[in-house]
C-alpha cells in the first residue's frame, strides 16, 4: 500500500520517492530516471494510476452472471445412496491389510525390484507384481 509519491532531490539528483504504510513494511523507495524530463512524466503517471486506484479498488476477481436461473430448485440433483455395505470388523486383522498375500507372517527380506526401481519385500510364492495391482 503507497502513502504518498513525490519527486525530491537526493545526492543522486531529483529521484522519484514511493513511501509505503507502516502495515505494508514502511518502505522509502527512490527511483532515479535517466534523462530527468521522463521523471515528472512517470510520476505523473503513476499519481494517477494511485488516484484512480485508491477511489475504486480491485479487491480480486470479477464475476458477472450472464445467464440468470428461473428456479434453482428445478436444477437440484437428488441424493442417492450408496451402494455400500457396512459390516463388523471385529474379526478382521487390520495389519493383514498391508500384506500382500493376508498372510501374518515375519518380514520377508528385501529384493531390488527392477520393473519398480526399488527395493521390495519378497513376494511370496506364486504372487506376482501385476497380481498386486489388479482390481478384483
Amino acid at each position: 500500500q503507497m502513502k504518498s509519491i513525490n519527486v525530491r532531490n537526493s545526492k543522486f539528483g531529483q529521484a522519484l520517492v514511493i513511501e509505503t504504510t507502516a502495515s505494508s513494511g514502511g518502505y522509502i523507495l527512490g527511483f532515479r530516471a535517466d534523462p530527468v524530463d521522463h521523471l515528472e512524466e512517470v510520476y505523473t503517471q503513476i499519481s494517477n494510476l494511485w488516484k484512480v486506484f485508491s477511489s475504486t479498488p480491485i479487491f480480486g476477481v470479477e464475476h458477472t452472471m450472464e445467464e440468470r436461473l428461473e428456479d434453482p430448485a428445478q436444477h437440484v440433483v437428488p441424493r442417492a445412496e450408496d451402494d455400500v455395505e457396512i459390516t463388523d470388523g471385529d474379526d478382521i486383522e487390520p495389519s493383514l491389510l498391508y500384506q500382500p498375500d493376508g498372510e501374518r507372517e515375519l518380514d520377508r527380506e528385501p529384493v531390488f525390484c527392477a520393473e519398480l526401481g526399488l527395493a521390495m519385500e519378497r513376494l511370496k510364492e506364486g504372487t506376482t507384481l501385476q497380481s498386486l495391482w489388479a482390481v478384483v
